[in-house]
């Protein structure tokens, strides 16, 4: 059985993490269906999380300067 601690903390954040998600698939070339994306590969979804976490570290990165 799968764990599922990937849960929002701020709900209201939702939608925008989404849509972040979204962004980030894209420009990363994965294609993301709505719901569920149980059959990427560990390459494809490692390279949305990677470049989430990237642009996630620049924005802090500039809020620094």
């Amino acid at each position: 059985m799968a764990n599922r601690n990937n849960r929002v903390l701020v709900p209201e954040a939702k939608a925008g993490l989404e849509r972040f998600k979204q962004e980030s698939a894209t420009e990363v070339g994965v294609n993301l269906k709505q719901g569920y994306n149980g059959d990427l590969t560990s390459r494809e979804a490692g390279s949305i999380g990677g470049n989430m976490v990237k642009k996630m570290v620049e924005a802090y990165e500039q809020g620094l300067k």
